[in-house]
């Protein structure tokens, strides 16, 4: 996740900033905002996961 967000953020200002005009800059600035929503999308599944129960019916049973 912070992959993304890292390479987007620096795509953005490498494309804002520092690119050579024409459509290198478009092209930059527009896979940042790529890595960027796709760094939010993977934060938002991780962070709405549902816990799973463990499943009872493999589990051993003590007998005594």
């Amino acid at each position: 996740m912070m992959m993304f967000f890292g390479t987007g953020i620096m795509g953005i200002i490498i494309g804002l900033a520092i690119a050579p005009g024409g459509n290198m800059k478009m092209i930059l600035t527009l896979m940042g905002v790529i890595n960027f929503g796709l760094g939010a999308f993977f934060t938002f599944t991780f962070l709405t996961q549902t816990h799973k129960e463990p499943d009872k019916r493999k589990k051993k049973k003590k007998y005594d």
